[in-house]
């Protein structure tokens, strides 16, 4: 089953789905700034494109480049600046 969800007045769109190895969602950022909850842990791996992240527990805000991932703890939340239109694979824990 696929779900449909958009946020941020349509600059977010993603496609969640489950399959064998768990939940998981794809999806494409317009440019902007945003703050994203999470309920349980995330894994995002940038697949086009690049967003600068302020991650739970820091202060340094981090580039991550197409290719590249970062981790997110359940229960937090974390703040993402996106120069361009940037696509996304997330995994949930």
């Amino acid at each position: 089953m696929l779900t449909v969800n958009e946020y941020f007045e349509g600059s977010v769109k993603s496609i969640g789905f489950e399959g064998v190895s768990g939940k998981a969602s794809s999806g494409v950022m317009l440019v902007g700034e945003y703050t994203f909850g999470t309920g349980a842990s995330e894994v995002m791996k940038v697949i086009y494109g690049e967003m600068r992240v302020l991650l739970p527990g820091t202060e340094s805000w981090r580039t991550i480049l197409a290719g590249e991932e970062f981790e997110v703890p359940a229960n937090s939340s974390f703040q993402a600046k996106v120069p361009q239109v940037t696509a996304y694979l997330c995994f949930y824990g």
